[in-house]
């Protein structure tokens, strides 16, 4: 210690006073067996994204910076400033020597970057002593404490290069003296001792975001003050923005082509990232910026303000900043079409989705390719939900097991979830995010927004994404939750055995063969199925999956003790939640094989709580995933309809931008997702967005552009966003033979006091000038019978399905403002040969008898002309289209590539991707799949709209009433209609085997929506209900 003491000071010593002239080049020569340094952060030609999330402190030994090339410096010119000059060398060295330049410009290439700095002499002199006091301290020996070891350099004399004196000679040319500084730095930059050391990165403008390939070109990097501050926080004013509240830090600046970030050098952890948007400017006027020498960045989300060291370096920092963003990110400072936040993306690999099960299979699929990112957001998100059924690979598709396997292998996976009033609401996301963050640390999970602090009461976050590696991106109307999946059949029952495999099967046997502790009776305390006294098995929640088929006795020991006793143990996985309202009463809960059991047999297509009809009966108890929680012996399920796309590339970098923005907001504003555990996300350039690595099979290249619903509370931006709804009004307005939509909501035609969203007008007004022009013009739209709330229909329904109700059909044919009214005005009853609405209905026999339901129109997608398309989550309503509501995300799909077809019976190039999606729609609900001689192919013909599309709904209901009786009906106008209806019975108890006979008449599922339902009753809440205590927006 005394021999490393005396060397420290020695140290001290040499360093006071140090000039340029008095620098003793030999002292920094590297002897043999003295500390060369290896180059440890050599990583190869391109370091992996995955990097970002593996920051280390500026001055750590690991950090990761440089590729395995070479660095290379060239002084591209000099900058002489005489006066600046005479101050800064007022030494008795330097005095005289005012035609040394007194900054250099230098390029600096390494690899794929390029990049230029600017450094005047003085710091030349400090890094050559930083640099000297780095190799000094090279040679005190180290103790055992210490965690880094001296390791020997090769047998050949490396030396520190000459840093070139000034020389006295006035004669001297300054291009002698660029060469000598040029070939200085380059030295230096060869030798991994210096070249590794912090001191040189800060030099040189590098860290360990400099060189990440997917990070896009390098900018500006270097020390900054920031001030604290700036945010756009909606409710919330001061945050620093006050003189008296702000606070000066020293950050690490990094600017990317289409973000900056900040980061602590200490720890190397990023503290911010401001997205570049239209509202980008840079300001350096001392009035703009309040502060001596300051440049001001703004942005949608933030005003920020930084603090240089000069005048000069604030017009550098200022400038270069704006130079660079301008040249590399100009296409994130537009407002681009539709008002939207993204551009449009040529050639994009694209493709369409209709119903869930392909969906979740390519889900399935894309998540298994994931290498570094998963991006989820969900209004609601099951994490027991089978991605691939039926299920027969155990839970290997199950999601929750996809997460964690893809987090055991090193992928982030972060997800945000809408975090519900539970009042309203009971889709249970506090147990969805418990469930997920107890399977990994490398899964994270947000809920938002918190309704007090936020003081958002009304609005959800109701966009439905998944982006794998920022590459691949699924938007739709799809949830990743229960009821969702389905496909083209429909089914209305399913009652198929669910059995554990033949090890566990045995393995229970074997517990049970040891006698009872005795019998429970109350409830499943042993968590086997039980039976209901009508000999039908529910599954009640074991091991986290389905149980054993048949009829077991009911004991009071637990299966989990049982099988613990045959040497089966459970293992759990834990992470705090860091909501202390959600730990209480939370308890891990863990399966044998960490995959939560195998599944064996004849399985089900919907487990427990997949099975479900939510009119019937609301979801309950979702932490017991696969309990039944309807009697599938006796109510059959609601179908689900649905719509969802998935694109690449840059369209693909769009939508994980969406996600990115949104979650950075939220770990800003929310306290208990500051912590360092839950990371700023950064997004990927768009220069490397065609670098595919995986892609979904069947794509087809396309126009694409994302669009959103967006604003202050749901993504911290300045102006709101309603690129969906401008996108809807405008391919209506343009387009030329139909437009299709199928949407969950049909709320539009504003009145400019209850609702605004200008939809339903467009469509009046293009089928009003088709029927000036003489014109054909067909527009379909399907939507569901019923909203999706619960309430029994035989009885009215309840509130809350008639205040959807009424604004629906407000829409189509009640008021003033309707579609159907402006249309009467311009043609009397002609506009049936215009319009047409519908909605879906399917039956089934379950159990010897005839049954019927709805199936549930989900969908968010309109195709106009065969060529345009317009996919996501955003709703024909005033919650998703006006963007300060809820928050959406869409895609527009324009076709560049067409294919033959015929419109209006004349020959027409269509869209592959259009053209492809509503001819599977239509095959579909019109049963082309069953009946080929039924032609989908001209959707503008008469002869397809009257005999094809208006005869297969008519005669559809007109069965379905008959044989049913079912509701809604136009034959029931009020609510004393509605008993005397239900009094008389359908051909399906009077006539059985006619009803068989009438059924067999159905094509697909289209029927014709009975607009005169309830038409003589007021359907808005009554006075006095808690729905009419509600602002009229939440049913808009």
């Amino acid at each position: 210690m005394e021999q490393a003491s005396s060397s420290l000071q020695l140290v001290a010593n040499e360093m006071t006073n140090i000039a340029l002239d008095n620098l003793d080049l030999q002292e920094l020569h590297i002897q043999d067996g003295e500390y060369n340094g290896t180059d440890t952060t050599d990583t190869g030609d391109r370091l992996p994204f995955s990097s970002v999330y593996n920051m280390v402190g500026f001055k750590e030994r690991e950090a990761k910076v440089f590729l395995s090339c070479p660095i290379t410096a060239k002084i591209l010119e000099v900058e002489r400033h005489t006066s600046s000059q005479r101050r800064f060398f007022a030494t008795r060295q330097r005095s005289e020597s005012k035609s040394v330049p007194a900054l250099y410009r230098i390029e600096m290439k390494h690899g794929e970057f390029m990049w230029t700095v600017k450094r005047k002499e003085k710091h030349f002199i400090d890094l050559h002593r930083d640099l000297r006091t780095h190799k000094a301290l090279m040679k005190i020996p180290l103790t055992r404490s210490h965690s880094v070891r001296k390791t020997l350099a090769p047998n050949k004399e490396r030396h520190m290069p000459n840093l070139p004196k000034g020389e006295e000679n006035k004669q001297t040319r300054a291009e002698s003296r660029k060469k000598q500084i040029e070939d200085y730095l380059n030295e230096l930059l060869r030798m991994p001792l210096y070249r590794n050391y912090h001191a040189m990165m800060e030099f040189i403008d590098a860290s360990q975001l400099s060189f990440i390939h997917d990070l896009g070109p390098k900018g500006l990097e270097g020390f900054v003050q920031k001030r604290s501050g700036g945010h756009r926080i909606p409710g919330f004013k001061c945050c620093g923005d006050s003189k008296i509240c702000y606070r000066w830090s020293r950050r690490w600046l990094v600017v990317k082509d289409s973000f900056l970030l900040y980061m602590k050098t200490d720890s190397g952890a990023i503290s911010f990232v401001m997205l570049f948007d239209k509202e980008f400017n840079i300001k350096m006027d001392s009035k703009d910026t309040e502060t001596k020498h300051g440049v001001r960045v703004d942005s949608l989300s933030r005003s920020l303000v930084l603090k240089c060291s000069s005048y000069r370096h604030a017009r550098w920092w200022g400038q270069a900043i704006d130079d660079f963003v301008k040249k590399h990110g100009s296409a994130f400072l537009k407002d681009h079409r539709f008002g939207s936040f993204a551009r449009e993306e040529k050639d994009v690999p694209a493709k369409w989705y209709v119903n869930g099960k392909t969906y979740m299979e390519d889900v399935a699929d894309a998540l298994e390719a994931a290498k570094e990112e998963i991006f989820i957001t969900d209004w609601w998100l099951s994490p027991e939900i089978f991605l691939k059924r039926p299920v027969v690979e155990g839970n290997r598709w199950r999601l929750d097991c996809i997460l964690k396997r893809k987090a055991q292998q090193g992928v982030r996976v972060f997800v945000m979830l809408y975090k519900e009033v539970e009042l309203a609401l009971g889709i249970n996301s506090g147990y969805s995010k418990r469930t997920l963050l107890k399977l990994h640390q490398n899964i994270k999970v947000m809920r938002d927004p918190d309704h007090v602090s936020s003081a958002v009461y009304l609005w959800a976050h109701h966009e439905k994404i998944v982006v794998i590696d920022q590459s691949v991106a699924f938007v739709g109307g799809i949830d990743l939750a229960y009821g969702r999946w389905d496909d083209r059949e429909h089914r209305l029952t399913d009652v198929g055995s669910v059995m554990l495999s033949h090890l566990e099967q045995a393995q229970v046997a074997a517990s049970l063969s040891a006698p009872a502790n005795g019998s429970s009776s109350g409830g499943n305390a042993g968590g086997f199925t039980q039976t209901d006294g009508k000999g039908i098995n529910t599954l009640m929640d074991m091991m986290d999956q389905p149980k054993i088929k048949g009829k077991i006795k009911r004991t009071g020991l637990s299966i989990r003790r049982r099988l613990e006793k045959h040497g089966i143990t459970f293992h759990h996985d834990s992470d705090s939640d860091l909501e202390e309202e959600e730990e209480k009463g939370s308890k891990a809960r863990g399966d044998p094989t960490g995959m939560g059991g195998e599944l064996y047999g004849n399985t089900r297509f919907w487990h427990g709580k997949d099975y479900c009809n939510f009119v019937h009966k609301d979801w309950i108890q979702l932490d017991k995933p696969f309990d039944d929680f309807i009697d599938r012996y006796t109510t059959p399920r609601m179908p689900w309809h649905d719509i969802a796309s998935v694109v690449h590339g840059g369209a693909a970098r769009d939508v994980a931008r969406h996600f990115i923005q949104r979650w950075n907001f939220t770990k800003r504003v929310k306290p208990k997702y500051r912590a360092p555990s839950y990371p700023y996300l950064l997004p990927k350039s768009h220069t490397t967005a065609q670098e595919q690595r995986y892609q979904v099979p069947n794509s087809i290249n396309s126009k694409v552009q994302i669009l959103r619903s967006a604003t202050d509370w749901s993504a911290g931006i300045k102006y709101h966003e309603e690129s969906i709804h401008n996108a809807y009004v405008h391919v209506i307005e343009n387009s030329k033979h139909f437009i299709y939509i199928e949407n969950q909501f049909f709320i539009s035609c504003a009145d400019n006091r209850h609702v605004f969203n200008k939809i339903g007008d467009a469509i009046a007004e293009r089928i009003i000038k088709a029927h000036k022009e003489g014109k054909r013009y067909h527009v379909y739209v399907v939507t569901p019978l019923l909203p999706g709330f619960e309430g029994d229909i035989n009885t009215g329904g309840g509130s809350a399905i008639q205040a959807v109700m009424h604004f629906n059909y407000r829409t189509m044919n009640r008021g003033e403002h309707s579609i159907i009214s402006q249309l009467r005005k311009e043609m009397g009853d002609h506009w049936i040969n215009y319009f047409s609405i519908c909605g879906l209905r399917t039956h089934a026999e379950l159990e010897g008898r005839l049954v019927t339901e709805l199936i549930y129109v989900h969908s968010k997608m309109l195709i106009a002309d065969d060529n345009t398309v317009i996919i996501g989550s955003a709703n024909i309503n005033d919650r998703s289209m006006l963007g300060k509501r809820d928050s959406e995300v869409a895609v527009i799909v324009e076709d560049s590539e067409t294919v033959a077809s015929v419109m209006d019976g004349q020959p027409y190039q269509a869209g592959k991707f259009a053209l492809s999606l509503r001819l599977d729609c239509f095959k579909t609900i019109l049963g082309a799949y069953a009946d080929p001689t039924i032609d989908v192919s001209d959707p503008v013909s008469e002869k397809f709209y009257k005999d094809v599309w208006m005869a297969t709904c008519g005669r559809n209901a007109t069965i379905y009433q008959k044989v049913f009786r079912c509701l809604p009906s136009s034959d029931v106008r009020s609510m004393t209609d509605l008993e005397g209806y239900l009094a008389k019975p359908g051909l399906d108890k009077d006539d059985p085997t006619r009803a068989h006979e009438e059924l067999k008449k159905i094509r697909g599922f289209l029927v014709q929506f009975p607009m005169q339902f309830l038409c003589e009753q007021n359907l808005l809440p009554p006075i006095g209900s808690k729905e009419a205590m509600v602002p009229m927006e939440v049913w808009t």
